[in-house]
């Protein structure tokens, strides 16, 4: 599923991403504010005092995603760690968790829904998730992999050998 639609134009298909999945969806206030936050912060994103070119939003409700575009300012760790810093900032604000990596997304009726790594054969066998649905590969690193190999269908995924979904 190419999502390319749900980011700005104008980054380099190399851009940087890092992909942070809330343990709940925003409400709607929340979008708004978590945005603004995320403007900010990369309207003033800095490498080395060079400005980056970066962008931050949620998606989905629930997916904050931030872009670096490295094309004219490459990000250093410094900036790297701001970024980490804004993240935990807003997950300590929001009371979320944007760090477990044993949660994986899936898209159900349009909207994400999370399962434990060790439910997801189970809901598989029950049918609340089939090998088509849409998979969040919140493993991709560049935007590129983001417009194209982010929202890619269970058998597709790293998990499918696993589960038995592949031929």
């Amino acid at each position: 599923m190419n999502t390319s639609n749900l980011f700005p134009a104008g980054f380099s298909p190399d851009s940087r991403v890092w992909i942070y999945q809330s343990n709940r969806p925003f409400n709607e206030r929340e979008v708004i504010e978590i945005n603004e936050q995320l403007y900010q912060f990369t309207a003033q994103w800095n490498a080395h005092g060079d400005p980056v070119k970066g962008w931050g939003g949620v998606v989905y409700n629930q997916v904050i995603i931030l872009i670096a575009d490295e094309t004219q300012t490459a990000v250093s760790g410094c900036s790297t760690d701001s970024s980490v810093r804004i993240i935990k900032s807003i997950e300590r604000q929001y009371e979320v968790n944007l760090f477990d990596r044993l949660l994986l997304g899936f898209i159900v009726n349009d909207k994400v829904q999370l399962l434990p790594m060790a439910q997801v054969a189970y809901a598989l066998e029950k049918g609340y998730i089939n090998e088509n649905t849409l998979y969040l590969n919140n493993t991709v690193l560049t935007k590129q992999d983001l417009d194209t190999k982010w929202l890619i269908p269970l058998k597709d995924s790293w998990m499918a050998k696993k589960l038995g979904l592949q031929v």
